[in-house]
């Protein structure tokens, strides 16, 4: 530890951040990643979009245990600018203390990555480190989390505070590993503590780590290995909306993908309850195929919206839509459960359905609001960790 001005700097280290599988480090500090090294380099020349996602810390926080009134946080945060779309709004810094909600702050300046959809191009351009201030923390000994932005890929640069900072101690929760889409990444939360996973563990008293990864849930061997070789008491699985929206596969392919990567966890974790959860309720994609496609006519309004660019027709040929995979994921389970007693399904409009739909419509026409992850997470938490759930206590 050296001072700062009146504060009192702290090293990064790998023992003051939970829901990283991987802390790489970088010429600034430390950057959590949600796959492990051994996954990037499989998926390196196949997909930006994940090498993206993965970086973007969903669920991953600082645990703290300090008396300190006053912290801060340097970071080097990446913004994303999506040429033709509106400007997308700062990461979320979500404050907690001894478990409950104390703040919220943003990080301003940091790399900006300019993103062309259609052109399939990116650019990166270099920007300054920034500052995260709380400084009207309660006195005493406590238990701080700082949980990171879900949606903007963050370098941990420096910690500093008005009192010594150490690990905040084990909980001794059990540690639920869930994988899904951008839905389960956070897409349009208020915050990386209000997705819909982060919602559900805190109702449920879990750990989370979660594998939400936008665009990225796309049956992936590498990230099957990544499961199998990371500590949990309770998985889940959230497969289908990404096949169909990259129009990945057909129905030949997908049934035999499902159960390697089933198979694939299932070598790491025997025995652990495993919950299989198809596809919420997406409007656009319940009877006709992918490929997704952005909409761009309503722009200059503020507003992106997303279109289904299959031919129903062609369900006839094995190409999948959201019916198509929730038929044979209960299909699946059923057939291997009956080898499997800790394997479970969650039909995903139990989550979010017709009548949500009604109600919340989803803005893009494919990702839940703020308000929608707060019922998705409250359904999650009954259904799953409620009497009778795949993870009840």
């Amino acid at each position: 530890m050296h001072a700062h001005g009146d504060l009192i700097s702290t090293p990064l280290t790998p023992d003051l951040v939970r829901g990283a599988l991987d802390l790489e480090r970088t010429r600034h500090g430390l950057l959590p990643h949600r796959l492990p090294a051994r996954a990037r380099a499989r998926a390196q020349n196949t997909d930006g979009q994940l090498a993206m996602a993965e970086s973007q810390p969903s669920g991953v926080r600082l645990a703290l245990r300090t008396r300190a009134t006053v912290l801060e946080l340097d970071t080097l945060p990446t913004k994303r600018v999506y040429a033709g779309a509106p400007p997308r709004p700062d990461g979320v810094y979500d404050l907690l203390v001894d478990g409950r909600p104390a703040g919220q702050g943003t990080v301003a300046g940091g790399n900006t990555l300019t993103i062309d959809m259609t052109a399939g191009t990116a650019s990166l351009e270099p920007g300054p480190v920034g500052t995260l201030r709380f400084p009207e923390l309660p006195p005493g000994d406590k238990t701080v989390e700082i949980w990171l932005p879900h949606n903007e890929t963050t370098e941990l640069v420096a910690l500093r505070a008005d009192a010594p900072v150490g690990p905040a101690p084990d909980p001794g929760r059990r540690i639920w590993l869930h994988h899904g889409s951008s839905i389960s990444h956070g897409s349009d939360a208020a915050g990386p503590t209000t997705t819909w996973p982060a919602l559900a563990a805190s109702l449920g008293g879990v750990e989370l780590v979660n594998l939400g990864l936008s665009g990225g849930a796309l049956l992936d061997p590498f990230t099957a290995r990544a499961m199998r070789d990371t500590p949990a008491d309770l998985i889940s699985v959230k497969i289908g909306i990404n096949v169909v929206n990259a129009d990945l596969m057909r129905l030949r392919a997908f049934g035999p993908a499902v159960h390697g990567f089933l198979d694939t966890v299932r070598d790491g974790h025997p025995t652990a309850p495993l919950l299989v959860v198809s596809p919420v309720l997406c409007p656009v994609h319940e009877d006709t195929p992918g490929p997704l496609a952005p909409d761009f006519s309503e722009a200059a309004e503020g507003r992106l919206r997303f279109v289904a660019t299959g031919d129903p027709a062609e369900r006839a040929s094995g190409k999948l839509t959201l019916n198509v995979i929730r038929d044979e994921l209960a299909r699946i389970v059923a057939q291997r459960a009956a080898d499997d007693p800790n394997l479970h399904h969650l039909d995903g409009r139990e989550l979010y359905g017709e009548a949500d739909a009604a109600e919340l419509p989803l803005p893009d026409n494919v990702h839940p609001d703020a308000a929608t992850h707060r019922r998705m997470g409250e359904r999650f938490a009954a259904l799953a960790f409620g009497d009778g759930g795949a993870f009840a206590a």
